[in-house]
C-alpha cells in the first residue's frame, strides 16, 4: 500500500481524534496518559510520512509498515467513533454515566485494552520507519536546492514557446477570440488567462498565439516563462535572458529594477505558462515591478488548471478563455495526423477507421489523450487485431506508460498531486462510479461528511466545507458541473472526464481506496473499502469483509437481502446510501432483516433511503444508531410515520423528510435534536395532534441553517407560533411549501409570520394568496440575497410592503419567478424595489410586462458588469 493516502488520512484523523477525544471523554474514560502518548506518537508518525510521501519512489521498503499503519488507523478510527458516540448518547439521555457501574466498567475495560494495543502497534511502526529515515534524509540533502521553486513539487512539466503545427487541430476559433483581446491598443497592461484541465491544449494554444505573425509585430518584447519549473529568481533571470540583458546576481530587487527599466522602453508580451499557485507571494512582487504606465499597451497571458488562481492574479472574468474539448470531427482529424503520420494523416482502411473511432471515444475530445494514444498506435502494426488489443487493454496501457514524466497519466496526475490531503480523499470517491455517470452533489457531500473526510472549520458547517471542496475541484478542472444554478453557480450534479477518471482509478487502486477488476470496474471483495453497487455487482464476495466503509447504490435499484447474505455480516459501514432502492416482489428480500442489519451498524454516520417507494415506516430500533449524523428519507411517498425514538439520535445534523406526501407530522421529540443544522420536510400539524412536533417546539434547534416547512391538509399555524421562526439566528435558507391551501384563516396566519432576520435565501411554493405575504418585505428581510416564488395560479401582485417603505430597498441579487401565469408586475417596478438585482430567471409568467427576457417560455437576464 502506498503512503500517499495514509499521509492524507492521518492529519484528518488526528484532527478528529484531538477534537473529539476532549477533556470530557478523557475524564469519563480515564486514560489521559494513554491518549497523550498516542497524540505524541501520531505527530511523530505524521512527520515521517511527510518525508516518505515526498520520496515515495525511494521508499518501497516502507510498504509493510504502511499496510500495518492503515490497519492501525482503522482501529483508531473505530475507537474514537465508539467513544464519542457513547458519550454523546449518554449526554442526550442526561444520565450520569459512571465508569464504576457494571456497564461502564465493561466499556472502559474494552477501550483500555484496545488503546494499549494501538499504542504498542504505533510504537512498533514508528521504530520500523526510523530505519528508513536516514536514507530519506540523505535523499533530501542530495536534492536540496534542485527544486524549480513551483508549489507543485514532484514531477513537473517543462514547456517552451516552440509549436509543432503538424499536431494542432481546431484552434482557429480560440486563436481569433484571443487575438481580438490582445491586438487592440487599450493603453494599459492587460491580463488574460487560458484555463482548463490538463491535456486540453492550453500551452499549444498559447504557443500559437505567441508565434502568430500579427502578435509578433504588435509587441517589441516577447517573453515565455514556464512557471511550474521556475522559482521567482528563475523568472527574473529568464526575463532578462530573453531580453538579452545582464541576468547575473541574486539580488531580486536589482534584477527587478533591470527588468523594469528595459520593459519601460517597449510594448511587451509575457506568457506565464502552467501556473499552479501564488501562495508565496511571487506574483504580487513581480507584477508590482513591471511597468504599468499609461499607453504601455502590453499584455500578460497566464495559463493554469486552476480558475481561482488566475482570478486571484487579477484576471477579470471576461478575460478568461476556456478552450473546449475537440469535437468528434476535430478529434478524428488530430488522431489521423498522429496515428497515420507515415501516410500523411490518411486512413485508408475501413476496419482501422472503425476501431480507431471506438478508441477515440475513450479520449472524449481531450487533445493530449488523442495524441498519446495516436502516437502509441502509430508504432503498432496497421492491423485491426493489434488495434483491438489496444482498445481492450487501454486502461492498463495508460497505467504502464504513466511512469514516464511526460506521459498523459503523469500530466493528469500533476493536478491530483497538487491537491490538499483532504481533497485527495474526496476526489478518490469518484473511482467507484461508472463511466460517464452523473453524480448527485448531495450524495457526495453526505458521503464525505459521513466518512469523516470533511470536518467543521471555525464557523463553517461540514456541508459548507464540502460544497467548497466541490467548487475547488471544479475550479481546478478535475470535475465538471452538469447541472447548476445559474444565479450563483451552485452545483447540483457533476461528472468526471474519462481520462481523469482513469487517472483517479489508477491512484485509487494503488492506495487500496476501493477494489477494482481488470476492467477498472468497482467490485466487492473481502478487503474492499468502498463499493458502488450496480445491477452487475456480486455481493457474495463480501463474506468476511471487515473493512467496508461506504456502500452506495449507483446503477442498481434492486437488491436482495436476508440475514443469510454476506452483506448482513458487514459491520464496519460509516456510509450507506440505498437511494431509489426497490423491494423486489417474489425475491429474497426481508425488510425486517434489513433493518436489523442496519441498526447493528454502530458506527454508521450517513443513511439514505431517498425515493424508496415501499418504505412505510422507520423502526423503533433506529435509536441504536448513536453516531448517525445524516438521515435522508426524502421522496419516500409511502412513509407514514417516524417513530419517536428518532429523537434519541444524539449527533444528527441533517434530517430530510421532504416530499414524503403520506407523512402528516413529525414526532414531538424532534425538538431534542439540538445539533440539527438542516431540517427538510417539517410538517406543520394541526393543534389537535398531541403527538406532533409543532413550530413552537423547534425553539431549542438553535443551530438550524436550513428549514423546509411543508403545509399539509390539516395544517394550522397557532397565534403563539407566529414568531417561532424569528428566533433562529443562524437560519440561512427557508423553504415554504404552502400546500395549495386557500382557506382564509390559514392564509391570514401565514401572512402574519415574523421571519428570521438572518435569512439569505427564501423559497415560496404553491402559495394561493392574491398578494405575497406581508412579511416578505425589505424591512424585515434586509439581508435576503435570493428569492424564488413558484407554482401559483392565484398570485396576482406583490404586496405593498414588498415594494418597500421609508426608502428601504431590497438587497436581493437573484430573483426567480416560475409558473406564475397571473402575476402582473413590470420590470420597472421590480428594479425599483431591487436596485442591486444581478440575475433573474423567469418561466411561464405570461402576465409580466417589459421584462428584458422571455417570460412565456424560459428566460434569463444577467446584469452586465
Amino acid at each position: 500500500m502506498s503512503e500517499v493516502l495514509l499521509n492524507a488520512a492521518l492529519p484528518i484523523l488526528m484532527k478528529e481524534l484531538f477534537d473529539k477525544v476532549d477533556s470530557q471523554i478523557r475524564n469519563v474514560l480515564g486514560f489521559e496518559d494513554e491518549f497523550d502518548k498516542m497524540k505524541s506518537e501520531l505527530v511523530t508518525l505524521q512527520s515521517y510520512l511527510g518525508d516518505l510521501d515526498r520520496h515515495k519512489e525511494k521508499s518501497k521498503s516502507a510498504e509493510v509498515a504502511s499496510t500495518k499503519l492503515r490497519e492501525v488507523i482503522d482501529r483508531l478510527d473505530d475507537l474514537v467513533s465508539d467513544c464519542t458516540n457513547r458519550v454523546a448518547y449518554e449526554n442526550m439521555r442526561k444520565r450520569i454515566w459512571s465508569v464504576i457501574s457494571p456497564r461502564g466498567m465493561k466499556f472502559r475495560n474494552q477501550v483500555g485494552k484496545k488503546l494499549a494495543e494501538i499504542n504498542r502497534d504505533i510504537v512498533s511502526i514508528r521504530e520500523s520507519l526510523k530505519i528508513i529515515t536516514p536514507m530519506i534524509s540523505l535523499c533530501k540533502s542530495e536534492e536540496s536546492g534542485s527544486s524549480g521553486g513551483g508549489s507543485n513539487w514532484g514531477r513537473v512539466r517543462w514547456t517552451s514557446d516552440m509549436i509543432d503545427e503538424s499536431q494542432t487541430v481546431g484552434l482557429a476559433e480560440d486563436t481569433n477570440t484571443l487575438k481580438k483581446w490582445i491586438l487592440p491598443f487599450n493603453g494599459s497592461l492587460q491580463l488574460i488567462a487560458i484555463v482548463g484541465m490538463g491535456g486540453l491544449g492550453k500551452t499549444t494554444l498559447t504557443q500559437k498565439i505567441y508565434n502568430d505573425r500579427q502578435v509578433c509585430s504588435r509587441f517589441q518584447g516577447r517573453i515565455w516563462v514556464c512557471k511550474s519549473t521556475s522559482s521567482e529568481l528563475d523568472i527574473m533571470k529568464s526575463i532578462l535572458e530573453q531580453l538579452k540583458k545582464d541576468d547575473r546576481g541574486s539580488d531580486r530587487n536589482v534584477l527587478l529594477k533591470r527588468i523594469h527599466e528595459e520593459l519601460s522602453k517597449k510594448k511587451y508580451l509575457i506568457v506565464m505558462d502552467d501556473v499552479w499557485s501564488i501562495d508565496d507571494g511571487w506574483w504580487r512582487r513581480i507584477l508590482e515591478g513591471l511597468p504599468e504606465a499609461k499607453k504601455q499597451d502590453s499584455c500578460i497571458i497566464i495559463t493554469s488548471r486552476n480558475e481561482e488562481v488566475v482570478k486571484r492574479m487579477g484576471v477579470k472574468e471576461e478575460q478568461i478563455h476556456r478552450p473546449k474539448l475537440l469535437s468528434e470531427e476535430e478529434g478524428w482529424s488530430l488522431f489521423c495526423k498522429v496515428a497515420f503520420a507515415s501516410s500523411k494523416g490518411e486512413c485508408n482502411d475501413i476496419g482501422l477507421e472503425r476501431v480507431g473511432k471506438d478508441i477515440l471515444k475513450k479520449c472524449a475530445g481531450l487533445p493530449l489523450a488523442i495524441k498519446t494514444i495516436g502516437g502509441l498506435l502509430s508504432s503498432k502494426n496497421q492491423l485491426c487485431s493489434a488495434w483491438k488489443e489496444v482498445y481492450q487493454y487501454l486502461p492498463h496501457i495508460l497505467a504502464d506508460e504513466s511512469k514516464s514524466d511526460d506521459s498523459l497519466m503523469a500530466t493528469l496526475q500533476l493536478s491530483y498531486d497538487a491537491l490538499h490531503p483532504q481533497q485527495k480523499q474526496c476526489i478518490l470517491c469518484f473511482a467507484i462510479y461508472p463511466e460517464d455517470y452523473e453524480i448527485e452533489v448531495d450524495q457526495l457531500v453526505n458521503w464525505w461528511i459521513g466518512e469523516g473526510f470533511i470536518h467543521k472549520e471555525w464557523t463553517k458547517t461540514p456541508r459548507k466545507m464540502a460544497l467548497e471542496c466541490i467548487s475547488e475541484l471544479i475550479s481546478r478542472c478535475l470535475i465538471e458541473a452538469v447541472r447548476k444554478r445559474n444565479y450563483d453557480g451552485r452545483v447540483y450534479s457533476c461528472k468526471m472526464h474519462d481520462m481523469i477518471r482513469e487517472m483517479i482509478i489508477r491512484v485509487a487502486r494503488e492506495e487500496s481506496f476501493c477494489s477494482l477488476d481488470k476492467n477498472n470496474t468497482n467490485i466487492a471483495t473481502i478487503n474492499c473499502r468502498r463499493l458502488g453497487v450496480t445491477d452487475e455487482t456480486l455481493l457474495q464476495p463480501l463474506d468476511g469483509n471487515s473493512n467496508l466503509r461506504a456502500l452506495l447504490l449507483t446503477k442498481a435499484k434492486y437488491i436482495g437481502f436476508t440475514k443469510k447474505v454476506a452483506l448482513a455480516q458487514v459491520k464496519s459501514l460509516r456510509v450507506l446510501d440505498l437511494s431509489h432502492l426497490k423491494f423486489k416482489e417474489n425475491s429474497e428480500f426481508c425488510e425486517d432483516d434489513m433493518w436489523r442489519w442496519i441498526t447493528s451498524l454502530k458506527r454508521l454516520n450517513y443513511l439514505s433511503f431517498r425515493d424508496v417507494e415501499n418504505l412505510t415506516k422507520l423502526p423503533r430500533s433506529i435509536k441504536k444508531l448513536w453516531g448517525l449524523q445524516i438521515l435522508v428519507l426524502g421522496e419516500c411517498i409511502k412513509l407514514q410515520q417516524l417513530h419517536r425514538s428518532i429523537a434519541l439520535l444524539p449527533k444528527l445534523i441533517v434530517l430530510d423528510v421532504g416530499n414524503c406526501t403520506s407523512l402528516s407530522y413529525l414526532p414531538r421529540g424532534i425538538s431534542k435534536l439540538i445539533h440539527l443544522q438542516e431540517l427538510y420536510g417539517f410538517k406543520i400539524p394541526n393543534a389537535r395532534v398531541s403527538k406532533a412536533c409543532h413550530l413552537r417546539d423547534l425553539k431549542d434547534l438553535i443551530d438550524l441553517r436550513v428549514l423546509q416547512l411543508d403545509v399539509v391538509e390539516e395544517s394550522m399555524i397557532e397565534e403563539d407560533e407566529l414568531t417561532a421562526l424569528a428566533q433562529f439566528e443562524h437560519l440561512r435558507m427557508l423553504i415554504i411549501n404552502a400546500g395549495d391551501r386557500d382557506d382564509e384563516i390559514f392564509l391570514e396566519r401565514l401572512d402574519k409570520f415574523l421571519p428570521p432576520k438572518s435569512l439569505k435565501e427564501l423559497y415560496l411554493r404553491h402559495f394561493r394568496g392574491r398578494t405575497t405575504p406581508a412579511w416578505i418585505a425589505p424591512k424585515l428581510l434586509n439581508g435576503l440575497q435570493y428569492l424564488c416564488i413558484e407554482d401559483s395560479f392565484e398570485l396576482h401582485r406583490l404586496s405593498d410592503r414588498f415594494r418597500g417603505s421609508d426608502g428601504k430597498k431590497w438587497e436581493i441579487e437573484g430573483l426567480c419567478f416560475k409558473y406564475l401565469p397571473n402575476l402582473e408586475e413590470t420590470w420597472e417596478e421590480i428594479t425599483s424595489a431591487m436596485p442591486g438585482l444581478k440575475y433573474v430567471e423567469v418561466s411561464h409568467c405570461n402576465s409580466l410586462k417589459s421584462f428584458p427576457c422571455d417570460v412565456e417560455g424560459i428566460g434569463f437576464w444577467r446584469k452586465t458588469e
